[in-house]
C-alpha cells in the first residue's frame, strides 16, 4: 500500500481555513492553494534519493548532498491543478510539467477527459499528480491510469481537501500510489461536492464565478 500523509501543519491549516472562507477573494485563494501545494510538495518530497558530490566552497573543499536518480515531472488535472504548479515548481523548478484535462459530467458525476499531454521521457520520471479537490476519486484515478497506460511507475498524488470516497476509491483503484493530503473532510454531498470543502476550486482560483 502507498503511503498516505495527512498534513498536520500550523501553516496548512492557518491557510486552509483562509480558502475556506466564502469571503476569501480570488487573488488571496490563488495565493494560498500556491503556497499550500509548496508546502506539501516540501513534505512529499521527503524521501528523493540524494547523492555525493564533491565541491569547493570559498574556503576548502568539502562533499554535498545533490538529488539523485529519476528526474521529476509535475502533472496538474486541469484546470483546477494549475493553480499548485508555481508553488511546486519554486522548489523543483527542474521538474518538467504535463498536463490532463477532466471535467466531470453533471448528469454521471463520472469525469471526461479532455485533454493529455505529457513530456516525451514521462514514463522515467518521478510524476506528481496534482488536483486541489479529491471528491469521488473519479478524476485522480482516470488521470493516474493514463499516466500508467504510458508506462508511468512512480507515482504520488497531491490535493489539499480530500473526502473519505475519494480518498478510499483512490486508494483501492492505486494502491501502489503515494498521497498527500492537506485536510480529509467530512464527506460528500449530494450532488459530489466536498463538505465543508471550499466550494468549487477551479471557479476561485481563475475567478469565474
Amino acid at each position: 500500500m502507498g503511503k498516505l500523509t495527512i498534513m498536520d501543519h500550523p501553516l496548512i491549516k492557518h491557510k486552509i481555513g483562509i480558502i475556506r472562507d466564502e469571503n476569501t477573494g480570488t487573488k488571496e485563494f490563488r495565493e494560498m492553494i500556491s503556497e499550500i501545494a509548496m508546502l506539501e510538495t516540501y513534505e512529499s518530497t521527503r524521501d528523493l534519493e540524494l547523492e555525493d558530490r564533491e565541491i569547493e566552497t570559498p574556503v576548502a573543499p568539502t562533499t554535498v548532498q545533490r538529488l539523485a536518480g529519476k528526474k521529476l515531472a509535475i502533472v496538474p488535472i486541469l484546470r483546477a491543478g494549475l493553480g499548485m504548479v508555481s508553488g511546486m515548481q519554486a522548489l523543483i523548478p527542474s521538474a518538467k510539467i504535463g498536463h490532463i484535462g477532466m471535467y466531470r459530467d453533471p448528469e454521471t458525476m463520472q469525469p471526461v477527459e479532455y485533454y493529455c499531454k505529457l513530456p516525451a521521457d514521462i514514463e522515467e520520471r518521478n510524476v506528481f499528480v496534482v488536483d486541489p479537490m479529491l471528491a469521488t476519486g473519479g478524476s485522480a484515478c482516470d488521470a493516474i491510469d493514463q499516466l500508467k497506460n504510458h508506462g508511468c511507475k512512480n507515482i504520488r498524488f497531491l490535493c489539499i481537501i480530500a473526502a473519505p470516497e475519494g480518498l478510499k476509491t483512490l486508494q483501492e483503484r492505486h494502491p501502489d500510489v503515494d498521497i498527500t493530503v492537506g485536510a480529509l473532510d467530512e464527506r460528500l454531498n449530494e450532488h459530489a461536492y466536498i463538505v465543508p470543502g471550499l466550494g468549487d476550486a477551479g471557479d476561485r482560483i481563475f475567478g469565474t464565478k
